[in-house]
Parts: structure tokens; C-alpha cells; sequence
């Protein structure tokens, strides 16, 4: 079923007088929605000084050069002088590129919950880009959001939760703007999976993502207003349609939601192969193309101008649009160097390892542990080691590998998985695995070490004659040297990228390797990288099975960050980003075969379709353990603007991001958490929201994190900001944001299904 588009914008609109003058061209009444800046609909805010800089650099142009510019082509003229932005692949690194940093991926980073790392990541991947003499990232992306957990591109994306994706996607956009370059976000919208992305030209083939307007608004619109809020100056559209259109040629979708409603005042370019329209692409709101396939020519442009196909006053916005984020970054007065070829040295690397590898170990959650024993984490100095699967060291070349959009070939990679593929692939400069670093920890310790990283190796089928008379020599084989070791660790990962979907979510052939090692040996520790969510049911319940940590793909530091976490030189304090189920069937979405593709779980993904419908996950959203233990205190909840809460609806002028009042704090909820382990260590605490019943939202919404460190015995203040959209709904009838009245319920815990203290306010 397709859900109608919410075509009236006037009711958002009535309570500015800046968005009703612009109501003649964006009313319900009018074919196409236009979204011109120079309407002077939107409040430019943070955007004014370069808004005005861009307008004077497009104003002596003609129209070959405006053209060029969206064409992005560079010219040179008696008006002006303008180059045409280079941009490449990479939210964790570039891509192609020799001689560049392979940073965490971006669902490792996230894992993290930390806000000044994953600012600092994405700053050092713009600083690279600026290094190379490129200026605009294809970077964060919010589409996919994490619908589908096969999605073959979940390790890009941030999480499935749209708060915790939108508080992420802001500050990576803050780092990478401060580092003078553009950061592209991708895709806008509702790009949720590989299959049926392209169709060779037959354009009707490619999926459709149907949803319902308030599904829209809630979920995967919501962190796009995070993301232009904090300066994202590019959007990429989507190669799939959505609603039966194109997101490249789609006029409500580009110039209606993104540029009217979330106040976007930068330009929108297309993916690859996703522009299959000339003049309805640019009326429906697309600026610059670099990947017009033609499409886009000085002769097609200018003819549209003659026609009225494309009216002048879109191209001159266009052009405008294109030039506005050269100055929001400071690139008129930055000394970008010339762009290097792929192969050439330029050292841009700094001391980047350094963060690469902090970033891998805060990232790791540590999802089960029994210590209780001796066994389990963290290991302290144990004389005998064995490791265990392809995952734990080198494939058999490396450290990159051949990759294409086409997707992988399997859902295991057959060495240790750092990173994903298609545009999540950096260039590796190196790679630690975990043979690497546990080799050396073992050399420290006066540990003896034995492996086999094969994830179904048996000493009968090698060929080999293996054994030795005396001394060490065990026939080698899983239980041989399990049965003789202090802690057996197990290597397993999934993998996926960017052209495929995943079409398993557990595998057996892994899964048997860690049941045959935990036959034989009783403290068993699980290392566990993967694309998206991962199920591990087959031996999760295993009593040998002592300890288990679960991350994403670490990138050139794995290995070292692996091993922090495993000797507890880092205390694990990363947290699930999405929820692992018991069952592949427990979770609401899968891969879409057909063109069309329903969202009808509507807003209820991940751990709110869980909440739902009362199932009981194996690890809910936002679990991860701590090598210490943390106490909470009494929660409280106060408001802070009775003034904003007292009006239903939003009313403030459109700025970036949206209505601008929105983003203004309501309500304080405040607690404090107490170390009371014996390690000193950090902690994540979340906020969740109830609603009351008008507002017909989900169980309990994530609302805030504060991640704190606290040593030994102390107490940490916790303070979280409600903002006055996130006690908000979408009022589909209003086509607004509303306030619901009613007692609300904050509670505050160490995952979504482990709330420590609740507070209420009635409103």
C-alpha cells in the first residue's frame, strides 16, 4: 500500500510570516513545490554570512557559467573564477587512496557513545580529504537508517535509532566542516537495502520505499533535521524511489520535505546511476551533479531556459545553492592544496593511529562475562592461549581486497575483517589482527600461545603430517589445543558492504567453531566484529562460553584495540546500537524482493517493534557491560520553558533544520551514577521518553546519553537536555509537530530494557 504524500505545507508554515509569504509557490495548490532562497523563507542562521557571500559571487554571472557550476565544471572569466568541488567515497577514509588512514567504521563508531570521538574521527577523515586537495565528503550516512538488519551497508550507517543517529550525524558534520571541507550527507531517503537498488536502465524496476507520513517524519526524516541543524551544507538522493518517485527527480521529497520543511540551504546531488530525469530533476529540487550521465549538458540546460522548462530563477538557486557551502567551510579563504593522484605520497596520516585505536576500544561492548571462576575478562597474564578462527589473523593476502558494487560473495571474509566494502572501503595502510597484538602480549607475559585460524580446519584433511615427538607438539587440531589452554578465544565476523544484502544473520559454519571449542574448553572468550546485527543463539547459553565482546569493524587498529579490551588496559564501555535478537523472524523487516517495498511496521523498528510487541531479545539496545559495576540515584525531571510547552504546537520561523523552536530545551531530567566496582571506568546513561496515550508513540523512545567517566567509588551528576521535539509527535492532520497533554515518563538505565529510576511530568 502507498502511502499519500502530505502534500499542504501551510500548516506548518502560518505561524511565520517568513514561510507564509513563500505560501503562493509551496501550497497544496500549486503542481510544483519551489523552495527558492531567495523567497527569503528560511532563516539562514549559521548560514547567513555565507548565503550572502554565494548571492554576490552568482549575481555577474551568465547563464554558461552558472551551468558550469552545477555541472561541476570549472570555468574562468571576466566575472569570475570558479573550480568544481572534488569529492570521493569514504565515511571512514578515502577511498582509492594509498597513503590514508582506515578509520573505524561508522557502526563501530557509534558504538562508542561518545560524542567528542566521534566528532574527533570524522575531523581527522575531513583533514585527510583537505590533505589530498578534496573538498567535499561523500560521507555520514543516514539512509540506510538500519531498517533491515541484512542491509548489506549497515557497517556505514550510524544505528537504527533516529535520536541516537541524529545526535552522531551532527557532530561528524560539526568535525568535518571545522576541518574545511564539505560533508556530503547520504541518502536521502528511505534507502534501506541493496537489492533492486539499480535496474540497468529499466528505471520502473528499481524498489520503491513506501511509507506512511508520520513513519516518515518520526523516523528517518527526524535525524536529517540533527544532521542541517549543525551546518550539512550537501545531500546526496537515493538511487530507489520513494512513493512510487524517484528520489532524485522527486519535488516532494527534495524541495517539500528536505528543503521546506528541514530548512536545508545547501545543495542536493545524486548517487551514482540515481538521476534519470533532466529538467523535472532540477525543478524537483536537485543543484549539482557530478553524475548526470548526460542528462546535464550547457546545450540541454540552456534549451530549458529558452523552453521554460527550467525557469531561471531555479537555475539561479541552484547555482547559488552550489556555491553557498565553498564559503560556509572557508574555502574561499583556505589554501586547499591541488588535488594528489590516488598513488602518490602526500603524508596526511598524522597521528591518526592513535585515535583509530582508541575509538576501537571504547567501541567493543562486552555482552556477556563470568569471572566468577577465574575465567572470563579481562585475562591477566594466563600461561596458556589458543585462538581460534580465519577472524583472528591475516587472510591469506592482504591487507586489502578486491571489491565491487556488486557485493560480496560470502558473509564471512576468510581473514580479520577491519573494514566493509564499495564506498565503505578505505585503503589499508596496514592491519594489526588480533594474532598480531595477542602474539606480543604473549612475548610480555611469558605466555605460551597456539592457533588455528581456520574457521573448519582438521589436521586429516591438510595434507600435512603434523606432531611432534616431545616437548609442545599436540596433534593440532580445535580440542587438542582447547583442552590445553588457560582461555580459548574464538574469532568470528560477518560481513557485507555496499551492492549486496546479507543473507544470514547467524552462520553455522562459525557458529560450530565456537560450540567445538567450547566443548573442550571451559573458558571460552567470543571476539565478535560484524556488519549488522548478528544473532548468537547456537551458544550463547554455553557455560563455557565465559565472556563475549561485540563490535563493528575497527579498521587499521583492530587488532591492538581488541587486545586493550581483552587485558583491561581499556574498561569496555561500548553499547549495542541496535537490538540482537533470538530469531531471525523476531525482528520486523527483511530484505524486499519485490518494486514494492511497504514500510508497514511503520515507526516501530528495532527495539521499539521489541517493546511492541513484547519480545524478549537476547541483548536489547544499548546493553554493554563494564569490567566494574555502576549505581544510579533518584531521577528527576523538571521543567525548564513552561512558556514553549505552552502552546500544542511549534511555531517558530523555519531555520536550519526546521521550525526553529523545535530545538529548544523544555525540560531537564536529571540523576547521578555512583562507580561502586573496584575499576575505574565509564558508563553510559540513557534517557528514554514515554508518552501519554494521544501522542501514539512507541513503549519508551530514546531522548539523551550523557557517557561518563568515573573512578572508583565516585558519583557522576548526570544531566540530560529535552528538547522540545523530543517530547513531540507528528501531527499528521496538523501536519505539525504537537506537544500531547498528558504525564510523560523519563526513565534513565544502562539499556532499553534496563531502566534504573523513573521520573513523571504531566504536561
Amino acid at each position: 500500500m502507498r502511502a499519500p504524500w502530505a502534500h499542504s505545507l501551510l500548516a506548518l508554515s502560518v505561524a511565520t510570516s517568513a514561510l507564509a509569504a513563500t505560501n503562493t509557490s509551496s501550497s497544496s495548490n500549486s503542481s510544483t513545490i519551489t523552495a527558492y532562497l531567495a523567497d527569503g523563507y528560511l532563516d539562514m542562521g549559521i548560514a547567513s554570512d555565507a548565503y550572502e557571500k554565494a548571492k554576490a559571487f552568482v549575481a555577474p554571472l551568465n547563464n554558461t557559467e552558472k551551468i558550469a557550476i552545477v555541472m561541476a565544471s570549472s570555468f574562468t572569466s571576466d566575472n569570475a573564477s570558479w573550480s568544481a568541488y572534488a569529492n570521493t567515497d569514504g565515511v571512514d577514509g578515502l577511498n582509492f587512496y594509498y597513503f590514508v588512514s582506515a578509520f573505524p567504521m561508522t557502526n563501530a563508531l557509534t558504538q562508542t557513545w561518545n560524542r567528542d570521538l566521534i566528532a574527533a574521527q570524522f575531523n581527522a577523515v575531513g583533514a585527510e580529504y583537505f590533505g589530498t586537495g578534496n573538498n567535499v565528503v561523500d560521507g555520514a550516512l543516514l539512509g540506510p537508517l538500519g531498517r533491515v538488519p541484512e542491509g548489506g551497508r549497515q557497517n556505514e550507517a550510524f544505528t537504527p535509532d533516529p535520536f541516537l543517529a541524529g545526535i552522531a550525524v551532527a557532530e561528524g558534520v560539526t568535525g568535518q566542516n571545522s576541518a574545511g571541507v564539505i560533508a556530503g550527507v547520504r541518502h536521502f531517503l528511505l534507502y534501506e537495502q541493496e537489492t533492486n537498488r539499480t535496474a540497468g536502465g529499466g528505471d520502473s524496476s528499481v524498489y520503491s520505499s513506501n511509507a506512511d507520513d508520520r513513519t516518515l517524519h518520526e523516523v528517518y526524516m527526524w535525524p536529517w533535521g540533527d544532521a542541517i541543524k549543525s551546518g550539512a551544507m550537501a545531500v546526496m538522493c537515493a538511487m530507489p524511489r520513494v512513493n512510487g518517485t524517484h528520489s532524485c527527480s522527486n519535488n516532494e521529497l527534495l524541495s517539500g520535505k528536505l528543503k521546506m520543511e528541514l530548512g536545508f540551504p545547501g545543495f542536493v546531488y545524486p548517487d551514482e546511476s540515481a538521476q534519470f530525469t533532466s529538467y523535472s530533476a532540477a525543478t524537483a529540487g536537485l543543484d549539482y551533479s557530478p553524475y548526470s550521465n548526460g542528462l546535464w549538458t550547457q546545450a540541454s540546460l540552456s534549451a530549458g531556459i529558452a523552453n521554460g522548462s527550467l525557469p531561471q530563477a531555479r537555475l539561479d538557486d541552484m547555482a547559488i545553492r552550489a556555491v553557498l557551502p565553498h564559503y560556509f567551510v572557508g574555502l574561499d579563504t583556505a589554501d586547499l592544496p591541488a588535488k594528489t593522484s590516488y598513488t602518490a605520497f602526500r603524508d596526511v596520516r598524522g597521528n591518526h593511529s592513535t585515535l583509530i585505536r582508541q575509538i576501537g576500544g571504547e567501541s567493543m561492548a562486552l555482552l556477556k562475562n563470568n569471572n566468577s571462576n577465574g575465567g572470563g575478562l579481562p585475562l591477566n597474564k594466563p600461561h596458556t592461549i589458543s585462538l581460534f578462527g580465519a577472524h583472528a589473523g591475516p587472510a591469506v593476502s592482504g591487507p586489502n581486497y578486491a571489491w565491487s558494487v556488486g557485493g560480496t560473495g560470502a558473509d564471512v571474509f576468510q581473514g580479520h575483517l577491519a573494514l566493509g566494502g564499495g564506498s565503505g572501503e578505505t585503503s589499508l595502510p596496514y592491519l594489526v589482527t588480533p594474532f598480531n597484538s595477542l602474539t606480543q602480549r604473549a612475548i610480555e607475559d611469558n605466555s605460551m600461545i597456539w592457533w588455528i585460524m581456520n574457521n573448519t580446519f582438521s589436521s586429516s584433511s591438510s595434507g600435512n603430517s603434523f606432531g611432534l615427538a616431545s616437548g609442545t607438539g599436540v596433534a593440532p587440531s580445535f580440542t587438542e589445543y582447547a583442552s590445553n589452554s588457560d582461555v580459548c578465544l574464538v574469532f568470528i565476523n560477518s560481513w557485507s558492504g555496499e551492492g549486496s544484502d546479507r543473507s544470514e544473520l547467524y552462520n553455522t559454519e562459525q557458529d560450530d567453531l565456537v560450540s567445538t571449542v567450547a566443548g573442550s574448553c571451559n573458558n571460552t572468550v567470543v571476539v565478535v566484529n560484524v556488519s549488522g546485527p548478528r544473532l548468537l543463539e547456537a551458544w550463547i547459553e554455553n557455560d563455557n562460553v565465559t565472556a563475549v565482546i561485540y563490535g563493528g569493524l575497527l579498521g587499521q587498529e583492530s587488532g591492538n584495540a581488541i587486545a586493550d579490551v581483552l587485558y583491561g588496559d581499556v574498561n569496555p564501555s561500548g553499547k549495542l546500537i541496535h537490538t540482537i535478537a533470538k530469531n531471525t523472524s523476531d525482528y520486523p523487516a527483511s530484505v524486499c524482493e519485490t518494486a514494492e517495498c511497504d514500510f508497514s511496521e511503520g515507526v516501530y523498528i528495532d527495539y521499539r517493534w521489541f517493546d511492541k510487541q513484547a519480545i524478549e531479545p537476547r541483548f536489547p539496545f544499548g546493553h554493554g557491560l563494564s569490567y566494574t559495576t555502576f549505581t544510579y540515584g533518584t531521577v528527576t525531571a523538571t521543567i525548564t520553558n513552561s512558556t514553549a510547552l505552552g502552546s500544542k504546537y511549534a511555531t517558530g520561523q523555519l531555520g536550519l533544520g526546521g521550525l526553529a523552536d523545535l530545538f529548544d530545551e523544555v525540560i531537564t531530567v536529571n540523576t547521578t551514577v555512583q562507580n561502586s566496582g573496584a575499576l575505574d571506568g565509564a558508563e553510559v546513561a540513557q534517557l528514554y521518553v514515554s508518552f501519554p496515550d494521544e501522542a501514539a508513540q512507541p513503549v519508551r523512545v530514546l531522548r539523551g546519553f550523557e557517557k561518563v567517566n568515573i573512578t572508583t567509588g565516585a558519583t557522576s551528576s548526570v544531566s540530560f537536555s529535552v528538547r522540545r521535539r523530543d517530547v513531540s509527535y507528528w501531527d499528521v492532520a496538523a501536519q505539525n509537530w504537537a506537544v500531547a497533554s498528558g504525564t510523560y515518563t523519563f526513565g534513565v538505565g544502562s539499556s532499553s530494557r534496563d531502566i534504573r529510576g523513573n521520573a513523571t511530568l504531566t504536561i
